[in-house]
């Protein structure tokens, strides 16, 4: 019975990878709103007709993480005969001018498409901004700890370096922030000192902050 038992599960398995009855007919695509489908199954590489069993997920997903504005992968077998790619959209961040156009960079600080940004996207100013930069990770960790009522004035994030960044509002106000380091309390402090009249809010020493 045993024996029996082995040989039966042994067929279903040399059915399951032989067989057309389980192969890739259909490939859903989940996620990918501005990614062309035709780029997503060029990458996937998939050949319809492949038993669904010998369809590596992994090594498909990694291939379709390639594309610059994949940021998230995740391919599965469906069955009987589907292959579903699940894709997480990279989403701009900030934008930086070049001679090439307008970069689009999202959290994390990958530049992923030449493109106008959407609208209040603020403007990134550093020396060499984008993918690997410091100034750049800094400058969207900031922003990152920006509660939305001021996150959505900022028209402009500069970062000289990662320890000198500060951001334009649209009014044209500016705010020193000064390094990553304590900037939970520097946007709880922010927020009450722009109550107050003045062009410049500095919060780079949140505990003496100043106004000028």
């Amino acid at each position: 019975m045993g024996a029996g038992v082995v040989i039966g599960v042994l067929g279903i398995i040399a059915v399951a990878w032989l067989s057309p009855l389980l192969s890739v007919r259909t490939v859903e695509i989940v996620g990918a709103e501005t990614i062309p489908r035709e780029d997503v199954l060029s990458q996937l590489a998939v050949a319809e007709g492949t038993p669904l069993l010998r369809v590596d997920t992994a090594a498909a997903a990694q291939r379709v993480a390639e594309l610059p504005r994949a940021a998230e992968v995740r391919v599965q077998r469906v069955y009987p005969s589907t292959v579903r790619v699940t894709v997480t959209e990279r989403v701009a961040e900030v934008y930086f001018d070049a001679p090439d156009g307008t970069h689009s960079v999202d959290a994390e600080g990958v530049d992923f498409a030449v493109e106008p940004p959407p609208m209040q996207t603020p403007r990134l100013v550093t020396a060499t901004p984008g993918t690997g930069d410091p100034a750049t990770a800094a400058a969207l960790e900031v922003l990152g700890f920006l509660p939305p009522e001021l996150r959505f004035q900022v028209t402009e994030v500069a970062a000289a370096s990662p320890t000198d960044i500060s951001l334009t509002l649209l009014d044209g106000r500016v705010v020193v922030w000064g390094g990553t380091d304590r900037s939970d309390r520097k946007a709880a402090v922010v927020i009450h000192l722009l109550t107050q009249p003045g062009q410049t809010y500095d919060v780079a020493g949140p505990d003496l902050p100043t106004v000028r």
